[in-house]
């Protein structure tokens, strides 16, 4: 059989094949069809690159010479095939096939989507499920989607150690959320920051994972944007974790502080009877909707006056922070729908989460957060940018100019205006 060459034994195989009554002669018939036409264009191109075919003599200088086989097996769409390789000994130039670099981008394709189709939803065993020749057996096994799974991990590193000092970040929002891992008893907390530009652009910044949402584990966040270059933001929006609020004093003393006020008229609404919770929330969503500041201190004043005796525990909370909540009110109007809450998060977190279900829990941390990350970036290449025109970017200049008056950093705020 040494003396037959590879893609002689194929066909003597498919004649073998016609003249068997075998019920799955047909699937097999199909697949040793296939492995006949690969190896007949692989001895094809070495016959090409040699300048003779199989047992001929060169009339020029050899090329090189045929040095047997080797047993490769090829992933191509639907199935597994067995071809041999030739095998060419002291070429003169190095021998590249191009079908089998062909087969090897297919084979990367494939990967890339069963890797996206595990960041979109499914668990490693439904990608296993997804991907089986014609046998049934599966092309990427669950150890496979595991390694595949690591490139997140890796993206994920690359992504952390990005230069943010060319960024022109105006609005820096801040939240947490939390991931099932082993080993975790309430969860990992992973950190993460989006930012809003100067040009429009909306930017996922960071992502990290912590044991708990502490004050020391936000500045430790913090800490690390800053050293890779991110420069102080006109405006830190935030819920009102007590840790968060603290580090955003500590990091960002001179920014502004937003509070998050979709989570405070939630908090209030828990302090309000059930049966006209709805109708006094509209009350008091008015005053941070209000068009103005002194239309917002007038309906505050009139609103803690008249539910002070009522309803003194939702009155407490709306008192608590409330400079916080109105500070939107000071930015251009339209900004203002995007830097009141911190809605952009809690979107991009619900995405992530209705992806994440599907496993119980997380084996590792870096699985966490390989996952967390390829859900969070993949959505924010979504985004849609906010408008900055002419007067906006006027307005964030001069904010910037009051905000920051002795700092020695440019003044970014946007390239456009030569700020």
């Amino acid at each position: 059989m040494k003396k037959v060459r590879p893609s002689e034994q194929k066909r003597k195989e498919l004649e073998g094949l016609l003249e068997s009554d075998a019920l799955e002669m047909i699937e097999e018939f199909h697949r040793v069809g296939q492995e006949k036409l690969y190896q007949e264009a692989l001895e094809a191109e070495v016959d090409a690159h040699l300048g003779r075919s199989w047992y001929k003599r060169s009339e020029n200088e050899p090329q090189g010479y045929r040095n047997g086989y080797y047993k490769r097996s090829l992933t191509v769409p639907g199935s597994r095939l067995e071809v041999a390789v030739p095998r060419i000994r002291d070429p003169r130039k190095k021998f590249r096939s191009r079908l089998l670099e062909g087969v090897a981008r297919i084979a990367e394709r494939v990967k890339t989507l069963a890797l996206e189709m595990y960041v979109r939803g499914l668990s490693t065993r439904d990608v296993e499920q997804a991907f089986v020749t014609e046998r049934g057996e599966p092309v990427l096994s669950r150890s496979a989607m595991g390694r595949l799974a690591e490139r997140l991990y890796d993206d994920y590193l690359a992504f952390s150690r990005q230069d943010l000092s060319q960024l022109d970040v105006v609005f820096l929002f801040v939240d947490g959320v939390y991931e099932a891992v082993r080993r975790y008893t309430r969860g990992q907390a992973l950190l993460c920051a989006w930012a809003i530009c100067a040009d429009g652009s909306k930017r996922f910044l960071h992502l990290a994972a912590v044991q708990s949402e502490t004050q020391e584990a936000w500045e430790a966040f913090f800490q690390d944007m800053q050293r890779r270059g991110l420069r102080q933001p006109l405006l830190v929006i935030s819920d009102g974790s007590i840790g968060l609020i603290g580090a955003i004093t500590h990091f960002f003393p001179e920014a502004d502080r937003q509070r998050c006020i979709a989570h405070k008229l939630r908090n209030i609404g828990l302090r309000l009877p059930r049966n006209s919770a709805k109708a006094i929330l509209d009350e008091f969503k008015a005053v941070y909707y209000a068009p103005e500041r002194a239309t917002a201190d007038a309906l505050a004043e009139g609103l803690i006056t008249k539910y002070a005796s009522v309803f003194p525990a939702a009155v407490q909370c709306f008192s608590q922070d409330l400079e916080a909540c109105l500070t939107h009110l000071k930015y251009p109007e339209g900004h203002r729908r995007y830097i009141r809450t911190t809605n952009m998060l809690e979107r991009t977190f619900e995405e992530q989460k209705r992806r994440t279900k599907v496993l119980p829990q997380h084996q590792h941390e870096r699985g966490a957060v390989g996952l967390v990350f390829g859900v969070l970036i993949r959505a924010s290449q979504r985004w849609l940018r906010v408008s900055m025109t002419s007067l906006e970017l006027a307005q964030l200049k001069a904010l910037r100019d009051i905000i920051y008056p002795k700092t020695t950093e440019p003044h970014f705020v946007s390239y456009r205006t030569a700020a």
